[in-house]
């Protein structure tokens, strides 16, 4: 690789995240650089949902030289002109262009989809895209209700193809490090862990009717969903505090804390659940509560809380997210940049660092996780190596989720069958486990 390329990349990955690489991208994708190029390597790509967390995508398939951006897909072209730009100052070139993301899955060149859309569509575009034969990368959550966490794993089964979800902090080596650690005993037995997200996100209003814009397919859009009007505090962000296209703060970021939480104690589906929360701040549209308090019992005595706070910076001050492990001989705190190990008195014993920082609180989250995790990605297609985040596992975590969620809206603690996660003890919440949708859209293997 030429020193001019190499440059380019480090100037242009710097420039589009604002994030300095400490370790330079040459040692992020040193890994994809020493590959041997050759047409069996190669892996064509499409980015779909283009907006906002696709950029993270783009910048670490970018790093790897035999994979290429073959489309960028949205269905909005306002979003796509701009990343149109955007794609040519980061990249050097621009994708195809396409709106209709089934165009795309025609298309044989294309072995993998990045998958960026609205939560809606993660796990319906997903199985449409392996009954294509394409290997997909879809962002957190990978589902919007239970029944499609459960019918994506069963496509994946079914149809064979590598599919791993953007929890990008399994690709941390200062987790990964932290959770061999905590294997060999370094803080001892393991019971809790804790994860918080704190934010400050401001009102969403109450939405107007407005006439749907020319540039935008609501139709596709709206995708597997129900048919509602177009309002003006819907799109391109919002929709994550409405019930038919988003799923709430758990699962917009509470998915990364409480998938490292369950990771290092070592559980899976827990026996029972109970949140406490409620919408505190503004009278507007917001559909979930905008602060929250779960707690998940495992078995063993073993229990994660999930704190998150979308409105009202938690004080007294801590950083705005991460999680921390807690054992009988000490504590471990963990966020996509670090890890930290304490005695029980909080003593600092020692800290590692991630060698490429990421972003942590803003909507693109752009950082060294990314390329490692996108590596690791292209690897399971090209080498056949375990993902560190395969939909089997991290469908677990998305159903915590979920159960959160349902635990919440039920206001009583819910009893679950930790081999299914099904709700044992509350019919009423147990109809929502799968949505309503719209006609010929509904998902199917």
């Amino acid at each position: 690789m030429s020193s001019n390329r190499r440059d380019f990349i480090k100037k242009a990955t710097i420039g589009a995240v604002g994030v300095a690489f400490t370790g330079g991208l040459t040692g992020v994708s040193a890994q994809s650089y020493s590959r041997i190029l050759g047409a069996n390597d190669h892996i064509g790509c499409a980015v779909i949902g283009v907006r906002s967390r696709a950029k993270a995508h783009i910048i670490a398939i970018h790093q790897d030289l035999n994979a290429k951006i073959l489309y960028n897909c949205d269905v909005d072209d306002t979003i796509l002109e701009k990343h149109n730009v955007w794609c040519k100052e980061n990249i050097g070139y621009i994708p195809k262009v396409e709106k209709d993301f089934r165009k795309v899955l025609e298309d044989k060149a294309v072995d993998a989809v990045f998958i960026a859309t609205p939560e809606h569509w993660h796990a319906p575009m997903a199985i449409l895209a392996m009954q294509a034969g394409k290997h997909v990368y879809v962002e957190k959550p990978c589902s919007h209700n239970p029944y499609e966490n459960d019918l994506l794993v069963a496509a994946q089964k079914k149809y064979g193809k590598k599919v791993q979800m953007g929890n990008q902090q399994r690709s941390a080596q200062t987790s990964m490090n932290a959770i061999k650690d905590i294997r060999a005993g370094i803080i001892g037995n393991v019971y809790k862990g804790e994860a918080y997200y704190s934010n400050n996100r401001g009102s969403i209003g109450i939405g107007n009717k407005i006439d749907i814009p020319k540039t935008l397919d609501w139709e596709l859009w709206q995708g597997p969903a129900p048919r509602k009007d177009y309002k003006d505090n819907i799109h391109p962000y919002n929709w994550h505090w409405f019930r038919s296209w988003g799923t709430g703060e758990i699962h917009n970021n509470g998915t990364h804390e409480i998938d490292i939480c369950r990771w290092a104690l070592g559980v899976n589906l827990p026996e029972s659940i109970t949140s406490f929360g409620g919408k505190y701040t503004y009278k507007d549209d917001w559909e979930f509560v905008d602060n929250q308090q779960v707690t998940y019992k495992f078995e063993n005595d073993k229990f994660i809380t999930w704190t998150g706070h979308s409105r009202g910076i938690m004080k007294p001050k801590r950083a705005g997210r991460g999680a921390t492990i807690y054992g009988s001989k000490g504590s471990i705190q963990l966020d996509r940049n670090f890890y930290k190990l304490f005695d029980l008195q909080g003593n600092p014993i020692k800290e590692e660092l991630e060698k490429s920082a990421s972003a942590t609180t803003n909507t693109r989250g752009i950082g060294g996780l990314d390329v490692y995790h996108v590596d690791n990605f292209f690897d399971a297609i090209r080498k056949d190596k375990n993902l560190n985040s395969d939909i089997q596992d991290a469908s677990i975590s998305t159903m915590l989720c979920h159960l959160g969620n349902m635990a919440q809206d039920a206001g009583e603690t819910l009893k679950i069958d930790s081999k299914t996660g099904k709700v044992l003890n509350n019919d009423k919440v147990m109809k929502h486990w799968k949505r309503e949708y719209q006609e010929g859209w509904e998902p199917k293997l």
